[in-house]
């Protein structure tokens, strides 16, 4: 079975894409940032007039973002537990990799997926940390 989920909790997709596909017995979830639904507000992050950053808090992105997580796996029909492979997007590992590393562990405690995490130079908002997860999903 080959299914695509959205969510009426978690912030509508910057592009045409669903926020997860079920094939077979796995839920793969779309890129996932913190930013607010029904909203252009990211937590944590102060713009200029411009739309630039001038500063963020990468611990409230990061509890935003687990929130939204949450809210796709939960509104797919899987869960927090059933996470299998997370991959990290941060754009400022030097700076924000150690606080990051210590909230994933609070949210990661019991279920320990694989996980990556890769330094990228900007993501398509101005965000500092998104996420692409792998769960299963049950039939």
């Amino acid at each position: 079975m080959n299914k695509e989920f959205n969510s009426d909790k978690a912030p509508e997709p910057v592009g045409h894409y669903p926020h997860a596909r079920k094939v077979g017995n796995l839920l793969f979830l779309s890129g996932v940032g913190p930013r607010k639904k029904g909203s252009k507000d990211i937590p944590g992050v102060t713009l200029d007039d411009q739309g630039n950053i001038t500063s963020y808090n990468i611990e409230e992105q990061c509890r935003s973002v687990f929130e939204n997580v949450r809210a796709v796996l939960e509104s797919s029909g899987s869960s927090w537990d059933e996470l299998v492979d997370v991959t990290v997007f941060l754009t400022n590992m030097k700076d924000d990799f150690k606080r990051y590393n210590e909230i994933y562990k609070e949210y990661f405690n019991e279920n320990r997926p694989c996980r990556t995490t890769v330094e990228i130079n900007c993501l398509p908002t101005p965000i500092a940390i998104e996420l692409k997860c792998i769960a299963t999903i049950k039939d």
